[in-house]
């Protein structure tokens, strides 16, 4: 792996240029900059936010096991970005900083989990003109909610909850009001809140009351756990007995640097196929659950005339594990849990596919240029739109994902590094021939240069970020780490049959 030091630097060197202009390249901005006007007129933009859904449960992505009827619908019509990531996280809440790069634009080594100092999304929108709207989860602390919001119904401040008692509050007056725990499933609460918003928006429009585009922004808690779909959906998914994940393991072979931890706990060490099975069960019901709700959403939206000039965003914060790689959350830098679902449907996006590499954060520049807002400076995302414009579908050669300071990744079209400092431990995966990351390459002589190769690059990725994280220690801990039998503990929010079957045996 090691080249020659003045090789070595100048190919760091040369990469971090590289890194540099795909993370801040120069792009056109679809607004009124420089004075030209607005077009008209702005569509409403509707986004919905799932929260922890793996990229490869959605049935019209290639998923035969799952039914989502209505994601289906919005990949038939609209467009579908196959390799979609979260740009990795700086907490084991992946969820938080995946939201606020979404709401900022930039990368979490660019900007506060609390986006304190840094123009939010729905801000900026408002300032042109947009009414904005917020249903669901806000795990980002209340006073940035109340800078980047002034209406709002049925939020939660927080980053779980018992989907059957979900506490909630609205925002009035500049302030949180009507602390309440929600009657419903929380997909369907929040659903029924945004589809309130969009009857109120059409009536007022009939009426002429009001001529403005909307933002509705509708962050879900599904499928995060507790795994608790509705029985009638789980029971769907026991009845089917689902096959293990391709990458099922019983326990994760070495100490990543998140092997304990909240979303760890919630099955004992080793994985049982049992266990594992009905996990994913519960996910899949979740994510149905969830499915049910979005085709509520988009019927509302065709039942009032909104659905031609509405720009649907759906998408997830991140990814998750359930038993592959002997792994449960999200804290690690695998395919399962770093790349999350996009589609975008709405007025002149054609229905198609890329396999382009795209942020999460990409989002905000491409929802500013949509409603015809020049983005702000600063900012690591990059307009989507010229790739379903016929625009170069390798914009960006390759793909940064670090994980607090413990993780590492790189990964360009076929092959992915994935570097574990404090253990000093590399694996190297061919990406194209092993999609579920199972054969280490790192020690095969064959693949030294590609490994050299792809450190550079991360190094150059490091450079272009400001990331000073080592790729290696002096005193690594140990490698291998067995939690047989590690104890555990529930946390408040599991219901109790979860807490009898997976906790109490």
């Amino acid at each position: 792996m090691e080249l020659p030091g003045d090789a070595r630097a100048a190919m760091v060197f040369a990469v971090a240029l590289l890194a540099l202009g795909l993370a801040c390249a120069p792009r056109a901005v679809n607004g009124p900059a420089g004075g030209a006007e607005p077009r008209e007129p702005r569509p409403n933009i509707l986004f919905l936010f799932a929260d922890d859904q793996r990229a490869d449960t959605i049935g019209a992505w290639g998923n035969e096991l799952i039914d989502t009827p209505n994601l289906d619908r919005l990949a038939a019509e609209g467009w579908s970005f196959r390799r979609n990531y979260v740009f990795g996280s700086n907490s084991g809440a992946v969820c938080v900083p995946s939201r606020a790069m979404v709401l900022t634009g930039r990368s979490w080594m660019r900007s506060p989990n609390r986006m304190e100092g840094v123009p939010t999304l729905p801000r900026l929108l408002e300032s042109a003109g947009y009414r904005t709207f917020i249903t669901g989860k806000w795990h980002n602390g209340e006073e940035a909610l109340l800078r980047a919001f002034d209406r709002g119904t049925a939020i939660y401040l927080g980053g779980m909850a018992d989907h059957t008692q979900t506490e909630v509050q609205d925002i009035e007056n500049g302030g949180m009001v009507r602390r309440r725990v929600g009657e419903r499933f929380s997909s369907e609460l929040f659903a029924d809140a945004v589809i309130e918003f969009l009857d109120e928006q059409a009536a007022a429009e009939a009426s002429g009351e009001s001529e403005q585009p909307f933002f509705a922004y509708v962050p879900f808690t599904a499928p995060h756990d507790p795994r608790q779909p509705p029985p009638e959906y789980r029971e769907r998914y026991y009845q089917r007995n689902l096959p293990l994940p391709a990458n099922y393991k019983p326990q994760h072979p070495f100490d990543n640097g998140a092997l304990i931890l909240r979303d760890e706990n919630l099955a004992a060490w080793p994985r049982t196929e049992d266990v594992i099975r009905d996990q994913v069960a519960e996910y899949y019901g979740l994510i149905t659950h969830l499915d049910d709700q979005v085709g509520r959403i988009l019927a509302s939206l065709d039942e009032n005339g909104q659905a031609g000039n509405t720009i649907v965003v759906y998408a997830a914060d991140h990814g998750l594990s359930v038993g592959s790689h002997g792994l449960l959350g999200k804290q690690n830098l695998y395919e399962h849990s770093m790349r999350c679902p996009l589609i975008i449907r709405g007025p002149g996006i054609p229905h198609g596919t890329t396999d382009a590499f795209t942020y999460l954060y990409d989002l905000f520049p491409t929802l500013l240029a949509q409603g015809a807002v020049a983005e702000p400076p600063g900012i690591d995302g990059r307009d989507l739109t010229p790739l379903w414009s016929g625009g170069d579908p390798t914009w960006r050669k390759s793909l940064f994902l670090p994980y607090r300071d413990v993780m590492r990744a790189v990964r360009d079209d076929r092959y992915k590094l994935i570097v574990y400092p404090n253990v000093n431990h590399r694996q190297l995966f061919d990406l194209s021939e092993d999609p579920d990351e199972l054969t280490n390459l790192i020690a095969d002589p064959e693949q030294a240069e590609t490994a050299a190769r792809l450190e550079a690059l991360l190094e150059g990725w490091q450079t272009a970020m400001g990331d000073t994280v080592p790729l290696s220690v002096s005193d690594p801990a140990p490698l291998h780490r067995d939690l047989t039998g590690t104890a555990r503990e529930p946390d408040r929010w599991q219901p109790e049959w979860i807490v009898e079957k997976y906790f109490d045996g």
